[in-house]
Formats: C-alpha cells, sequence, structure tokens
C-alpha cells in the first residue's frame, strides 16, 4: 500500500495542477450518443505513411506536449511532471518500433498522461508515426546511408525494407543490428562500418518504408472540441489532456439523489483458467491530497469493502465524491493481491469507472522472459572500488503474469550480479512498464512495452581485474562501456568504437549470442583518464533533465551515479535522526507508517541491514510506550 501511495502523491498532483479533463465510461442518459470507441490495432499501415501528413498532424496533436522539434520540451508535456517521450533524441527513437508508437497513439499510456488519439483514423496515426520517426535524424544523414548501401551492398535488393508488416515492426536498433550482424533472411553487409555509417545506412533503410510527396490536399483532421465545463457532465476515470476529443454530455448524467455523493464501478477481466472465486471481495480505498502544498502527502480517508458479482462487476453506491478524490481498487485472488489503476474524481462528477482489473495466469518460471540487451557501465570515479552498473532490457510477451519472489536475502533470480562483486540493488528504469508488487517480490505482466532494470555493484580498485557476468536468460546483445584510458578483452568481447557521452568519452565493446547459462568473461585494465569535476558535474545536470525520455545512455549513467550516491547517503541520514523527531509521532499509527515506509527502502536495498535493524527496534520501542 505505501509504494501505491507514494505513486499517488506524483500523480494526483500532476493531474490536478495541468488541468487535465477527463471523459469516457460515464452513465449514459437515453438518449445519449456514444463517440467514437477506441480503435482496434492493426500494425501494418493500410498505405505507405506520409510524412508530410504526418508533420500537419504532429503540429496539431502533439507539438504542445513534445515540443515542435520533439524534444519533450512542449508547454504541455513540461507541466506534466512526467518525463513525455524525446523524439529528437537518437537514444530515444532507435530504441522503438513505428509499432511500438503506433500502439502508444492508439491505446494512449494514461500512467503517462497520453490519451489514445480516437479522433484520428488509422492511417492518420500511421502518417503521424512515421513523422515522428524522422524527428532524430536528418536528410542528410539519410542521403549518407544511400550512398553507404549503394557502395557495400550495390547488388543487394530493397525490397525487404519496403514490406511495411516486416518495417513496422523493427527499431531502428533492430536495423542496425541487421546491417552489421545480418539475419536469416538478409546477409550482414556492414561488418566493417564505423557506428556512425552503421545508423546512417539504418536510417537510409527505415525511410524507404516513407512516403515524402506532399499531399493534394491537406490531411482532414478533426478538429478538436472543448473541455466539458466544470458542473455540466460527468467524466470518466482516464485523463485526456486539453486539447483532445470529449464526449459530450447532458446535464441529465449528473442528476444524483444526494449532492456531492455518487457511484463507483469496476470490472475484473479473469483471463485465467481459474474461475473467480464466487465470494471474492473488493475493498475500495479512497485518498485525499493537499494539492496547495507541494509537500504534502497523501492520505487514506476512505475504505469500503463490497463483492464481485459473477459477471466480475462491482459497484459502490451513495460513495462521497469530493473533486480530487483519488480511487482505487484491490482484491486478492489466489493468494495475490491485485490492484486497478487510480482513477481521479473531476468537479461535478457522479459516476467513476476504474480502470479494468485484468487478471492472468500467473507463473515463477521466468524464462518465459525475453532479453533484448544488456549495457554494462563501469565507473571508476570512487577511491577504493569501480561501481558496475548492469542494464536489463526485457519483454514478457507470453500469456501471463510471471511472478518473481525475491526472498530474503532480497535478490533477482534471474539478474545475477558479477561473480565476487559486492551487490549494492536494484532499480527500475524510469520508462520500464509497470511492474506489481507481491508478498515477497514483484511480478511482471504481459506487456507490449519492455520492462527496465538496473543492477548495481562493486569492485575493488586494481590495475586489472576480471568480470564474470554470469546469464541466466539468453542475452540478444551486450554492450560494454568502460571509461576512456581502460579496456577491456576476452575471448567474447569484440572491440567497438569510442563514445561521446555527453561530454565524457568511453570505450565501446560488445558481445553476442551468449545463451542461458553462459558466463560473459572479460578483462579489465588501464587507467581511466581524469574527467574535470565541472564537466562531470554539467554532464549530470544536463542528463537528468534529458534523460528520463527514453533508456538513453547519458540518462543510465549520470542516474546510476547519482543513486549510488544517495543509497550511501541514505542510511547516513537515518543515523542523524534523534529523540526530537520521535516526539513528531503524534498518534501510534504515525509510527506504523514510519515503520511501513523504514521496510519499503529496506526492501529497496537503500539502506543497509545494520541502520534498518536499529531504526525498526527503535520504532518498535515507540510504539509500545504508546499502546
Amino acid at each position: 500500500m505505501k509504494f501505491r501511495i507514494a505513486i499517488l502523491i506524483l500523480l494526483t498532483a500532476l493531474l490536478s495542477a495541468c488541468n487535465l479533463t477527463l471523459a469516457e465510461d460515464v452513465t449514459p442518459p437515453p438518449d445519449y450518443i456514444p463517440p467514437t470507441p477506441v480503435p482496434t490495432l492493426v500494425l501494418v499501415p493500410p498505405q505507405t505513411p506520409n510524412i508530410a501528413d504526418g508533420k500537419a498532424i504532429y503540429a496539431e496533436k502533439c507539438a504542445a506536449s513534445h515540443g515542435d522539434t520533439g524534444l519533450g520540451d512542449g508547454p504541455q508535456g513540461i507541466q506534466l511532471g512526467v518525463t513525455v517521450p524525446a523524439f529528437a533524441v537518437p537514444e530515444v527513437a532507435r530504441s522503438a518500433s513505428p509499432a511500438n508508437w503506433y500502439t502508444v497513439v492508439t491505446r494512449g499510456r494514461m500512467d503517462r498522461f497520453m490519451p489514445p488519439f480516437a479522433s484520428l483514423n488509422d492511417q492518420q496515426r500511421w502518417d503521424v508515426v512515421a513523422y515522428i520517426m524522422t524527428l532524430h535524424t536528418s536528410e542528410e544523414e539519410i542521403q549518407k546511408g544511400r550512398g553507404i548501401f549503394e557502395t557495400v551492398c550495390k547488388d543487394c535488393s530493397t525490397d525487404v525494407y519496403k514490406d511495411q508488416a516486416k518495417m513496422a515492426a523493427l527499431s531502428t536498433v533492430e536495423l542496425a543490428r541487421i546491417v552489421r550482424l545480418g539475419n536469416d533472411e538478409i546477409p550482414a553487409f556492414g561488418e566493417n562500418l564505423s557506428d556512425a555509417d552503421m545508423w546512417a545506412v539504418a536510417e537510409y533503410l527505415r525511410s524507404l518504408t516513407y512516403d515524402n510527396t506532399p499531399p493534394a490536399t491537406p490531411t482532414p483532421v478533426p478538429a478538436t472540441q472543448p473541455p466539458v465545463p466544470t458542473g455540466e457532465g460527468s467524466s470518466s476515470a482516464e485523463g485526456t489532456p486539453v486539447g483532445t476529443e470529449q464526449a459530450q454530455i447532458t446535464e441529465e448524467a449528473t442528476a444524483v439523489p444526494q449532492e456531492g455523493f455518487g457511484t463507483v464501478r469496476g470490472t475484473i477481466d479473469n483471463q485465467s483458467s481459474d474461475p473467480l472465486p464466487a465470494d471474492t471481495t473488493v475493498t475500495l480505498h479512497g485518498y485525499e491530497h493537499d494539492f496547495t502544498n507541494t509537500s504534502a502527502g497523501t492520505q487514506e480517508v476512505l475504505t469500503l469493502t463490497g463483492t464481485v458479482a459473477p459477471d466480475g462487476s462491482f459497484v459502490f453506491d451513495n460513495v462521497e465524491m469530493p473533486e480530487n478524490r483519488i480511487f482505487i481498487a484491490e482484491i486478492t485472488f489466489n493468494g495475490t493481491q491485485l490492484d486497478t489503476d487510480y482513477a481521479l474524481v473531476q468537479a461535478g462528477q457522479t459516476s467513476l469507472d476504474l480502470p479494468p482489473l485484468v487478471i492472468h495466469d500467473m507463473t515463477e518460471d521466468t524464462s518465459l522472459l525475453t532479453v533484448d540487451e544488456l549495457d554494462i557501465f563501469l565507473n571508476a570515479d570512487g577511491d577504493t572500488d569501480y561501481q558496475i552498473l548492469a542494464l536489463y532490457t526485457f519483454r514478457n510477451a507470453s500469456d501471463m503474469t510471471i511472478s518473481v519472489p525475491m526472498g530474503t536475502q532480497q535478490e533477482i533470480p534471474f539478474l545475477k550480479f558479477p561473480v565476487g562483486a559486492q551487490a549494492l540493488g536494484y532499480e527500475a528504469v524510469q520508462d520500464s512498464a509497470h511492474f506489481t508488487s507481491t508478498a515477497d517480490g514483484f511480478a511482471m505482466p504481459p506487456s507490449d512495452q519492455s520492462y527496465g532494470i538496473i543492477a548495481y555493484s562493486s569492485v575493488p580498485k586494481d590495475k586489472e581485474f576480471t568480470i564474470a557476468q554470469p546469464l541466466e536468460l539468453a542475452v540478444t546483445h551486450i554492450r560494454i562501456f568502460v571509461p576512456d584510458g581502460m579496456k577491456v578483452t576476452g575471448d567474447q568481447v569484440t572491440a567497438d568504437t569510442t563514445q561521446d557521452i555527453q561530454g565524457v568519452t568511453y570505450q565501446s565493446y560488445f558481445a553476442t549470442g551468449l545463451a542461458a547459462g553462459d558466463v560473459l568473461h572479460m578483462t579489465v585494465s588501464g587507467t581511466a583518464k581524469a574527467t574535470s569535476s565541472s564537466t562531470t558535474s554539467s554532464t549530470s545536470k544536463n542528463t537528468l533533465l534529458i534523460g528520463g525520455a527514453g533508456l538513453g545512455i547519458a540518462l543510465i549513467l549520470a542516474g546510476a551515479w547519482l543513486f549510488l550516491r544517495e543509497r550511501k547517503n541514505a542510511a547516513e541520514e537515518l543515523d542523524e535522526e534523534d529523540e526530537d523527531e520521535e516526539e513528531e509521532f503524534e498518534s501510534s499509527e504515525d509510527v506504523m507508517d514510519a515503520i511501513i515506509a523504514l521496510d519499503d527502502l529496506y526492501r529497496a536495498k537503500k539502506i543497509s541491514d545494520e541502520a534498518y535493524h536499529k531504526r525498526r527496534a527503535e520504532l518498535k520501542e515507540i510504539l509500545k510506550e504508546m499502546m
């Protein structure tokens, strides 16, 4: 519950501050005409996407959030407080396929305040995705790539690169990998290309799927409707930023027997093989947040218990529904607590539909996961240790939720630390697919989006040392980055190019095709070249500004080292707490909250065992005195 509340503090504050409006899934009056339903996914463009059409749509629908040039700096996007994808940043754009972006445009990502764009037809959504995919490159780079391709592969057919179905599913990273390594259908032809040339060729091949001719007539983009005025209609639990379509609701929809009260509904979509027990209970939690106080927390103010109907629906009537109240429902199924996403009450709203709670079969078989990439970074800034950061990017493409018990040692079984390294902990990548908390770990529902976890560890400094990285799962591609002046050798490792990452030079290496159970062996030697403190400081600040737009290398580096520093300070901050803080507890409930928060920090490996047990014992003594 504490983890969920922490997320709510951020999400609800942002929803209110950005003047988001909500409109869907209300209880309609008899004469209500429903809006166009959310479009279904068609992962192949009906016809070749047109860049010019997409540019016009982007200017009207997307620029306010993502910025005119795609840097994630639009005026509405800045207000959201969550990271808006920066399509013009290569590290962001290259990692996503057109089908990925099309899915987001079609279905939205309400966890990041991105609505589904039902106002666009299927072709228009593909058009705007095509334009988005061009923002990180240039015509000069594309023409450079064309020249290289026609030189190194002059007899190669380009037909496969014009296949919309195949190309829609490929990210630019995957295209570049085909250029360099080939696949079952295409032989490798770019083994000797530099990274810059490889990316240029990949961008050229991507451009073969677009239509660059200007449209004969402007693409008609449906005009947006204004938000429903406060108090004139009900709206749903899903947020829609200002400027997107809104359903027109008559005043009849707001009629309720008692002012300030209404109905909260939800559904359980059981896709598992086990039936939902007939006596399944559902608990509705209501929370309040003081939006005028940025440091205020979220308080639970309402708890109601009901029963799930045989069809999976549940209803709570006569629920107090003041503006900005947050609702979440939870059930327990096969011993696991499952929650809906949150829903926020708008002014005058009297009917609220919670997002459906989807249940899948659960398994602990992590072999169902697919690891797309492992990026390993070495930081040499410490006086006595090298810090190792391992970023795993993986997917759950199965139809089951994969549960991961972490045990008493709080370890993730399928992500091993290097042999002999000191384990420091894990952290979810900001733009990862959503992890679900469980009693003894976490779970990963099926998702089209990639999961991302960073594993932190350290090894003692030495002139030369060996890293043995066990791999519980097969890894398609591994990249290794060490500071300039250091080098990596090993039978499985191939030297690549130097990389300028926010003004700091790193030497990169790669390894491919490692199977489950393999161990990556590499010897690291040399001394990192000194970097000025001013450069390092500037790098960290710049990276934190743009990094969350995706899994850019810059974000990974700066965010990782910052995390390591903050984690080291966490225990020290706890030790500095004294009896004055203890006097601030006004009730036993406050002490219990402090214990729960402390447990969350410990599970996240952000405090040491010693600091955790010491502080927990102190809180228990305070609690005993209050009882």
